[in-house]
Order: C-alpha cells, then sequence, then structure tokens
C-alpha cells in the first residue's frame, strides 16, 4: 500500500520581480507609481529576462492604466542605457519615429535628409510596421536614399557618409522591439511605446521627442531634464516627430536642467485638404522640385527649424537657416 506524501507545509518563496506588479497594483489607496530607482531595477530585470511573461503583460498593463511618470521613464532610460552598450559616436540630433504617418506623407524625412545633407549628424531609430495602414520610415529608407543599419558600426559608417543613420529598434534593444510588439497581443500600445522616445541611445547634443496624446510632453520634458537631457517635445504631426503648418506649435525645451516652453504660431492661414491617398514617390519629386507640396514643403521646413531650435538656434535663425538650406537641396555640395 502507497501511502499518501505529505502535505507541504513550506510557503513558496515569491518571485523577486513580484514587488514591483504589487507597488503599481496594490488597489486604489495602496498602488503608487515606481521611484527612479524601483524603475531602473524593474526594467533591469525585465531586460535581463528574469521575469515570468505574465508579470510582463500585468507590469505594462498597471502603467498603462496609472500613465507613467517622469521618474519612471528615467529609471527604465537608465537601464536601458546600461544595457546598449552603445560606442561612442558624434551625434548631433537623436530622431525616434515610430508612429508611422497615416493622414500626410512622412515629410520629417526629407527634413532628416536635408539637415543631414548639411553637415547634422542625425540618429533615427524606429520600432518596427505595427499598425496596419500606415507609412513608416523603414518602408521609405531605400526610395530616399537613406541607410539602414543592422549594427553600430554602420551606423557610424552612415553617418560619416551622409550624416543620417536609422537604425531599428530590435536590432540594438531586442527586448524593447518585443515589448512593442505585445500590442497585438495586449490590445493597448504599452509605456514601451513612450520610453522607445525617450531614449537617445548614442547620448546626441539634443533628443527630438513627438508624443501626440495631451498632457505627456511635460512629462517626457521633465524625464529628460532628470537624465540631463537637452531635448524639445512636440506635439507632432500623427505621433511622428513633424511640425504641423496648420497648427500652432507648443515647443517644452531642458537644456542644462532647465526647462522652457516656446510657441511657434501657425504657419498657414487656411488648413490644407488631406491628400486623398498617400505617394511616397510624391516625396522624391517634391525633393528634386519636379513637383510642388506647399504643405510639404512647410512641414519640412518647419521641421528643420525645430531641430536647429534644438541644437541652440534661436526661432528665426532656425527658420532662416532651414528655409535657406531647403532651398539649396539640389546645389553641389
Amino acid at each position: 500500500m502507497t501511502l499518501p506524501e505529505p502535505l507541504r507545509l513550506d510557503t513558496p518563496a515569491e518571485h523577486p520581480f513580484a514587488e514591483f506588479v504589487r507597488i503599481l497594483g496594490k488597489g486604489k489607496r495602496g498602488a503608487r507609481a515606481l521611484t527612479r530607482e524601483e524603475a531602473f531595477r524593474a526594467m533591469g530585470m525585465v531586460l535581463d529576462g528574469d521575469v515570468e511573461d505574465t508579470q510582463l503583460g500585468a507590469f505594462l498593463m498597471l502603467l498603462r492604466h496609472k500613465e507613467e511618470s517622469a521618474e519612471e521613464l528615467a529609471g527604465f532610460t537608465e537601464a536601458v542605457r546600461a544595457r546598449v552598450k552603445a560606442p561612442a559616436l558624434n551625434v548631433d540630433l537623436d530622431w525616434p519615429s515610430y508612429a508611422g504617418k497615416k493622414r500626410h506623407l512622412p515629410w520629417y524625412l526629407l527634413a532628416v535628409k536635408c539637415l543631414g545633407q548639411n553637415g547634422l549628424r542625425v540618429f533615427v531609430h524606429g520600432g518596427g510596421a505595427h499598425t496596419a495602414g500606415r507609412l513608416y520610415t523603414e518602408h521609405l529608407l531605400d526610395a530616399l536614399d537613406l541607410s539602414l543599419c543592422r549594427d553600430w558600426q554602420a551606423v557610424g559608417a552612415a553617418l560619416d557618409a551622409t550624416g543620417v543613420a536609422f537604425a531599428p529598434l530590435s536590432d540594438w534593444a531586442p527586448a524593447l522591439q518585443r515589448m512593442i510588439d505585445l500590442r497585438n497581443t495586449l490590445g493597448l500600445r504599452s509605456p514601451i511605446h513612450s520610453l522607445a522616445r525617450v531614449l537617445n541611445p548614442l547620448g546626441a547634443r539634443c533628443g527630438l521627442q513627438s508624443i501626440f496624446h495631451p498632457g505627456y510632453q511635460p512629462v517626457h520634458r521633465e524625464a529628460a531634464r532628470l537624465l540631463g537631457d537637452t531635448s524639445i517635445v512636440i506635439k507632432g504631426d500623427g505621433g511622428e516627430l513633424e511640425v504641423n503648418p496648420d497648427a500652432a506649435c507648443h515647443l517644452y525645451g531642458t537644456a542644462g536642467g532647465e526647462a522652457w516652453d516656446e510657441e511657434w504660431p501657425q504657419m498657414s492661414a487656411q488648413r490644407h485638404l488631406k491628400p486623398g491617398y498617400l505617394d511616397p514617390a510624391q516625396l522624391n519629386a517634391v525633393w528634386r522640385g519636379e513637383a510642388e507640396d506647399r504643405y510639404g514643403e512647410l512641414a519640412t521646413i518647419a521641421t528643420m527649424a525645430l531641430a536647429l531650435r534644438g541644437l541652440g538656434k534661436p526661432q528665426e535663425e532656425a527658420f532662416a537657416k532651414a528655409r535657406a538650406w531647403w532651398g539649396a537641396r539640389n546645389s553641389a555640395h
């Protein structure tokens, strides 16, 4: 006769990551935001693979429901930067590109190209085509002669050659890309979509961020300030870093540990009609001067001016230089 096994009376050890899920999810009165140090430790465990899938899903959605704080974004960013092990490359502008465009063409790509053509070094990074019906930077690199770089050595070479390098997030922070890809599983964007915009992994002189949802812009500005970064945050068109000439643009800036604000007026007296469909060939036609697009050219110039403003140029000077560079874009360099 086989005797039953004795009952286990020992209590299973709590998973180390459970602490962070509990902090975020302990009810209306008990829950709170993570401190910067807690955020650093939590994201470190996620990136190191020390978290169960169920914990990760709960963690991301609790953050999403609460809305991430500046301290959390700063702590998460520090954890990512500590693990990316990026080389020391000279970069002027960090340019996150994660939203894609659906109402207008991605005119910001002409801004990027023109800035690179004029001696600035622009590092662009994105997170894949995660939403149907949008045009993403990755779709247009070949057509615009912009470099797709799969490692840091290629990024450095592209910056030296053309001033512009695009690197997919999946290559230099694959764990973050996997979390972004959970959008279709969880049904909601996670804070990783926001975090990717703060990262500035190469320590560029200025990080430019586009945050579409109202109220998030000051949070991102404060995260950059906590990190000691120079940054400008705007509500870009469709979530991409592109100034909409049909609307006023508020700049949330930080430099030298100080926050600043600036209001740019609407550039066009009348709103432009949304195109019936997006034809990417129009970008090259406008670049070469074979076609005109009033909206596109205003958006491109204003976006270039935004980048120059981030590098310390006053608004009037930034616009004057952007217009001059745009006008000379097909001249010999």
